[in-house]
């Protein structure tokens, strides 16, 4: 039980120190890439590897849903042909604690040469992917947590809440209705409008 509440403390100073670090500059400019993409008939897709990848899938989730239509790309897949989903104009936002992972570096390079802009989230701005991307937003924390201190803990926290914020971003500027979320989301309890909002 010690390593558990030494985790869940990390975790918490952690989420706390993160959330007070997150740039609204940067994601302004990430949503302008983005903006600007859409108007100009562009997409959005979200892509990772390994934990962050999973990360990746419930962001074009969360973000599909909350008015800005967003695919998941594979990360590895993406340089054994599914590229293909890319068309120029479009925009990838890469999920990476290090900015230096070979895979990802590989599918990010690919990604631009298919003509799509790059937006990389990473825990170091520094980073090979930081620099490469036309827009970056930092999801950094100091330590992870847990047994050795390694495995994605921290760092996937804070690279949901930067991809979270994002989403607010670009749904406050969507301006969807409570009607228009329900045709995204018809089932569950969150598909059940109020009387007040029919």
């Amino acid at each position: 039980m010690e390593m558990l509440d030494s985790f869940l403390q990390s975790a918490k100073e952690e989420f706390v120190r993160y959330a007070d670090r997150l740039r609204a500059d940067e994601l302004l400019a990430a949503a302008r890439l983005i903006w600007d993409s859409q108007a100009a008939g562009g997409r959005l897709h979200v892509t990772g590897i390994g934990k962050p990848a999973h990360v990746a899938s419930y962001a074009a989730s969360l973000i599909s849903s909350t008015g800005t239509p967003t695919y998941f790309l594979h990360g590895t897949e993406a340089v054994h042909g599914s590229c293909g989903q890319l068309a120029e104009g479009d925009v990838v936002l890469c999920i990476s604690n290090s900015g230096e992972t070979a895979e990802l570096k590989a599918t990010a390079a690919a990604i631009r040469r298919n003509g799509c802009r790059v937006i990389a989230v990473t825990g170091n701005p520094e980073s090979w992917l930081a620099r490469f991307a036309d827009a970056h937003i930092f999801a950094g924390v100091s330590q992870e947590g847990g047994p050795l201190n390694r495995a994605p803990r921290n760092s996937i926290l804070a690279e949901t809440l930067a991809l979270q914020a994002l989403s607010v971003v670009l749904q406050e500027k969507r301006a969807i209705t409570p009607q228009e979320y329900v045709l995204r989301h018809p089932g569950g309890t969150l598909g059940a409008l109020r009387e007040n909002e029919k």
